[in-house]
């Protein structure tokens, strides 16, 4: 298995979710056990040995790799969810995206001052959400923040976006927009 069969095997979809996007979609890589494992063990073996106490998963795709990420790497897993789907007190940050403004949260215990934490997501865009994410990691007072998504697309600048935000950022592979 290779990075470069992996990125083979993304699918397009044009037009979704709004006109004049073209969408990447992870659901033919993670449908393969193959590609499946490989992914985890690739993004784990980035982040061994590093102290990561937590994965933040960003929903919704970030939760597919995450957890296993987790496990692989004897860290715990928390969620960072769209408004008003986690059940117990939150902390929430709004953020403007591609197409149109959003909410995430973040249980206000679920991490701490002391936790080293990787943010996984499955695409990194123009860093809009990934943004959000770490500022909302930030506000429960973790400093060393890790980031890491599959896909980073190339031409929409979203690690320029995140440059000032003191991370680590790695991705899987880089596709350019119209690929």
């Amino acid at each position: 298995m290779t990075i470069e069969q992996l990125k083979k095997d993304v699918r397009n979809v044009p037009d979704f979710p709004k006109k004049g996007i073209q969408f990447k979609d992870i659901t033919t890589i993670i449908n393969n056990h193959e590609e499946l494992c490989f992914m985890r063990d690739e993004i784990a073996a980035l982040y061994k040995g590093k102290g990561i106490t937590k994965v933040v998963g960003v929903e919704s795709r970030g939760f597919i790799l995450a957890p296993a990420v987790a496990m692989e790497i004897g860290a715990g897993f928390v969620p960072i969810r769209k408004h008003n789907k986690l059940p117990a007190e939150t902390i929430e940050i709004r953020y403007a995206k591609e197409y149109g403004d959003d909410t995430i949260q973040i249980h206000k215990d679920a991490l701490t001052a002391d936790d080293v934490v990787l943010i996984h997501d499955d695409i990194l865009a123009t860093g809009g959400s990934m943004a959000a994410a770490i500022d909302l990691v930030r506000k429960l007072g973790v400093q060393k923040v890790y980031v890491n998504c599959i896909i980073e697309l190339e031409g929409l600048n979203g690690r320029r976006f995140l440059a000032d935000k003191n991370v680590n950022i790695d991705c899987l592979m880089s596709i350019e927009v119209d690929e």
